[in-house]
């Protein structure tokens, strides 16, 4: 397939339609040509909004699950055909760490922007351990692992600041 415009092209052993690809880049948000981290974690939020929505927002925890799983099965494949430890387009980490960030405050457009941006600043300065897991661990295991911590810190101090505004506001 040619290139398209604003995407940068997945490795060619894979292609475009590979499932590897689809799941990896979580259906191509992650070969976005700018910022594919963002991207990935946007591309999540509609889908937490309607895991959360018709559900519970805390499906979104079981769902984070599913995705850590093909995460698991994917992102080392994925590294391996672009020849890299941790390629940019594998965002299969940030939609799990992004719906983990989510699951436990109401189905709410204010407390998601919140969350999103919460989200993509743990993933960018990586506190501790998530710190130790992008340095230590290889494979899929480090691509994923230092999403998913830095998920757990945001739903803790989203849930937290939510729940100081209830008590100081609401």
């Amino acid at each position: 397939m040619a290139t398209i415009p604003f995407f940068k092209d997945p490795p060619k052993s894979l292609g475009w339609f590979h499932p590897t690809t689809l799941s990896a880049t979580f259906f191509w948000s992650g070969l976005f040509f700018f910022a594919p981290g963002t991207a990935g974690s946007a591309a999540a939020i509609p889908f937490a909004f309607i895991i959360a929505y018709f559900i519970t927002p805390l499906a979104l925890i079981p769902a984070a699950l599913i995705a850590y799983v093909i995460g698991m099965a994917v992102a080392g494949k994925f590294a391996d055909a672009a020849e890299t430890k941790d390629p940019g387009p594998v965002v299969i980490d940030e939609v799990a760490g992004q719906w983990i960030t989510l699951a436990l405050i109401p189905v709410d457009p204010v407390l998601y922007i919140i969350g999103f941006f919460l989200f993509r600043l743990l993933d960018i300065v990586k506190p501790w351990p998530a710190s130790w897991a992008d340095k230590k661990l290889d494979g899929a295991l480090g691509i994923m692992l230092d999403d998913v911590i830095s998920g757990v810190y945001g739903m803790i101090l989203l849930w937290a600041g939510w729940m100081a505004y209830l008590h100081y506001v609401g």
